[in-house]
């Protein structure tokens, strides 16, 4: 009987549940959409108990499919920066608190002041910034005191589908470190930032942190019931979706890079030590000991569809063909149109919320091809500065990227970064790289490899090699050089701009 490894990749707008086999081909496959609410203006809210009935119909149409194929694991890997929360008799509170919920950005200061911003960053490895999720839970002391003292148990997607599928109250060390109150050297909740908070939420509120790779549990006879796995199949420890992208690309040591095109453009280099920077974010990596230094900015697809839908009127799903084919006759430089692509503030290396989307050298000359391709090149020149960073804080060159997301789909993009950046761009074989990181996760945990290179070697494939173009190299030096100048022109505009919004 031949045997399978599922990855299930718990996303924000969907939850996909493939197999794997022991070399990595992609057996069989399905998904189930996840609602989203916007209750407020930046408010973004989910039910978890969505994510659990998602993965019930993923699992469900999965295993129908596989037939006399055995399931050997089981891993999860999930959207970061979200929680859930329960009471004693772990009933839902609230629905959960979404990555994408910008109420948490005003109590940054107060926490980072009791730990101390340095302390925090060395602590947690995230630089001052709105992202962690543990700014969620300060945003609900102060806003929703009543039920916030009624929390008991703390949960992050991961920790929610190993409750449903196991009965356990457990998650991997690479999905509680997002919560930005983990300490990723010690691999043990912070009570130091615990403790910052306006309100007690003690360490044990918190899913046990297990290692990546770990048998967590087993499927108990009713989640068998629910999905079609078989009762006592194993369910391993994944991680985070970004540090699982970076495993499905084969990013297990120093040297390489992977590049995620997708909703946020986010790019990670192996450490083997938790080195803190501010041109980075510090992760734990879904190998059970090493670390992710990850850039991000976040606007990638989420931009690029904003741009067609509010700028041009089009509708993403069947225009971008048409856009790649404009923005392809377009000059490099977009003849003379520079776009900073800060459209939700900018994190690495400058960690400033107010930042904001700019455009540089707007004129007649320019249509839908020109900034279409000024947003490629933006976005591209971004990550330029974002690497050199990366390799001046670490001293470790990064020779090339391995890029996956729906935006390495597009020839056009990865031919921009890999000229603007000067460095091959590599196509992963699989854009299903998340799940394929918690398909990993599963084989180490199901005992299939030793290690996660090991599994890594044996379970990733490349595809095609884009290679910079020598005769652009010194026109994108130049434009590198341009683009550097611009936030540092602008920056003391963003607050005297936003205070007089009405």
């Amino acid at each position: 009987m031949h045997s399978v490894v599922i990855g299930i990749d718990l996303s924000t707008t969907t939850c996909k549940a493939i197999a794997w086999s022991q070399g990595g081909t992609l057996v069989a496959q399905a998904r189930a959409p996840l609602g989203l609410q916007q209750p407020a203006p930046g408010a973004y809210e989910q039910d978890p108990q969505g994510w659990w009935q998602a993965a019930q119909h993923a699992l469900q149409a999965l295993t129908a499919q596989l037939g006399d194929y055995q399931v050997a694991a089981i891993a999860v890997v999930n959207q970061r920066e979200t929680l859930a929360v329960t009471d004693a008799s772990d009933r839902l509170l609230r629905p959960a608190l979404l990555w994408l919920d910008e109420r948490r950005q005003h109590e940054v200061a107060a926490v980072a002041q009791r730990v101390g911003r340095e302390r925090l960053h060395e602590l947690t490895g995230k630089p001052y910034d709105w992202s962690p999720a543990i700014y969620s839970l300060a945003w609900m002391a102060r806003a929703e005191p009543t039920l916030f003292e009624r929390i008991a148990h703390v949960y992050d997607p991961h920790a929610w589908l190993v409750r449903q599928l196991t009965g356990e109250f457990a998650t991997s060390w690479a999905s509680a470190d997002p919560f930005g109150a983990f300490d990723i050297q010690g691999h043990r909740w912070a009570e130091e930032v615990l403790a910052a908070l306006p309100g007690s939420v003690p360490g044990s509120a918190f899913a046990t942190a297990a290692p990546p790779g770990m048998v967590l549990g087993h499927v108990h006879r009713q989640a068998s019931l629910a999905t079609g796995l078989a009762e006592g199949t194993p369910v391993v420890a994944g991680g985070g979706d970004g540090q699982a992208g970076g495993l499905g690309a084969g990013m297990v040591r120093p040297g390489m890079a992977y590049l995620n095109l997708g909703t946020a453009v986010v790019a990670g280099v192996y450490a083997q030590a938790p080195v803190t920077s501010l041109a980075f974010r510090t992760m734990c990596a879904i190998d059970g000991g090493g670390y992710v230094l990850e850039t991000s900015l976040r606007a990638g697809t989420l931009l690029v569809n904003t741009l067609v839908r509010q700028f041009f009127g089009l509708d993403p799903a069947t225009c971008l063909p048409t856009l790649e084919a404009q923005a392809q006759a377009v000059p490099p430089g977009s003849r003379g149109l520079l776009l900073l692509p800060y459209w939700n503030g900018v994190m690495n290396p400058h960690w400033d919320a107010q930042a904001r989307g700019c455009l540089l050298g707007l004129g007649p000359e320019h249509g839908q091809g020109e900034l279409y391709r000024a947003l490629l090149e933006g976005i591209a020149l971004e990550q330029a500065v974002a690497t050199a960073a990366v390799e001046q804080a670490t001293g470790e060159p990064v020779g090339r990227f391995v890029a996956i997301g729906g935006g390495a789909a597009s020839a056009l993009w990865c031919q921009i970064i890999a000229n603007v950046c000067d460095r091959p761009v590599v196509r992963a074989a699989t854009q299903e790289a998340s799940s394929l990181g918690a398909g990993i996760a599963a084989a180490v945990g199901a005992g299939w490899f030793n290690s996660f290179p090991e599994a890594a070697a044996a379970m990733t494939q490349e595809g095609e090699t884009v290679l910079p173009q020598p005769e652009e190299r010194a026109f994108h030096a130049e434009l590198l050089g341009v683009y550097r100048e611009l936030y540092p022109s602008v920056k003391g505009l963003y607050g005297r701009l936003g205070a007089l919004r009405r």
